[in-house]
């Protein structure tokens, strides 16, 4: 979150307290939240060129988009899975499945791939039996087909109108590509840690997107619902917005809300950094 420092205003009125404050869906179950967002600071925002974006999580919905996948395998298979159990094994195999190509026990391997690898373990340890390969190969790339979050199309032609966009995602370049056409997102550019052969949070992921869009890191902002992620864009030399994506790993969680005000932006969705970037 950003802060002028040259504000010296008194504390805020209860009225103004009040039109700060937002009522967020009953169905989120968290009530009445202040909206985290500040005002933009034109100093920031008026050296930025471009806006990088993480994917899973931040643009995309990948939990609630697997277990719909899955529901479908029950209805057309009758598989009796619990599938938001399922859909958090699959993402929990990703981080160590790179860390084996980190560690030289596997060449460079697309994510398309390590998934299929992960898959293949869950296929014999839930007991999904008489799947063809073509099954196999359609469930896989349900990765492909993640649904956008419900402000992201929008918020995205907002901040395409200022800055260049485009994903900076682990995803290969063809799941990014077929997810972008499936969602209808706006990209300007699909780039991925594939192009510098290393995962990110690896610092050549960022520095090689930044040499890719021939800007220097300072005038690229990266964009992600995960801390870990932007702290490393920030060694970088990149800028950084945090987008909250409470419900990312299934209601109830808890969620960082940036309260040390590490990280340049805190937007509660795209067209909220849209506007705190004067998009």
């Amino acid at each position: 979150m950003t802060k002028n420092p040259s504000d010296t205003s008194k504390p805020q009125s209860r009225r103004k307290f009040l039109r700060q404050m937002t009522v967020l869906p009953v169905g989120l179950g968290v009530g009445l939240l202040p909206i985290l967002s500040s005002a933009a600071d034109t100093s920031i925002a008026a050296g930025i060129k471009a806006l990088c974006f993480d994917v899973f999580g931040t643009v995309v919905d990948w939990r609630g988009s697997i277990i719909r996948e899955g529901q479908l395998l029950t209805a057309n298979k009758g598989f009796d899975v619990d599938w938001a159990e399922f859909a958090d094994r699959w993402r929990s195999g990703y981080g160590p499945a790179m860390n084996r190509v980190r560690s030289g026990e596997l060449p460079w391997t697309k994510i398309d791939d390590l998934h299929r690898m992960i898959l293949d373990d869950l296929v014999k340890e839930y007991k999904l039996e008489g799947m063809s390969e073509a099954e196999l190969v359609h469930f896989n790339e349900a990765w492909h087909r993640l649904s956008p979050w419900p402000d992201t199309v929008s918020g995205l032609n907002k901040l395409k109108t200022k800055f260049v966009i485009t994903t900076l995602s682990n995803g290969n370049v063809s799941l990014l590509t077929n997810m972008a056409k499936n969602g209808g997102l706006p990209w300007d550019a699909i780039l991925s840690a594939e192009l510098s052969g290393h995962y990110k949070p690896d610092p050549e992921a960022y520095l090689k997107a930044a040499d890719l869009l021939s800007l220097p890191p300072e005038q690229v902002m990266m964009v992600a619902a995960h801390p870990g992620d932007l702290r490393a864009a920030a060694r970088t030399g990149l800028r950084t917005a945090y987008v909250i994506r409470p419900l990312e790993r299934g209601p109830g969680r808890p969620v960082n809300r940036n309260p040390d005000g590490e990280f340049d932006y805190t937007a509660n969705d795209f067209n909220d950094l849209a506007r705190q970037l004067g998009a």
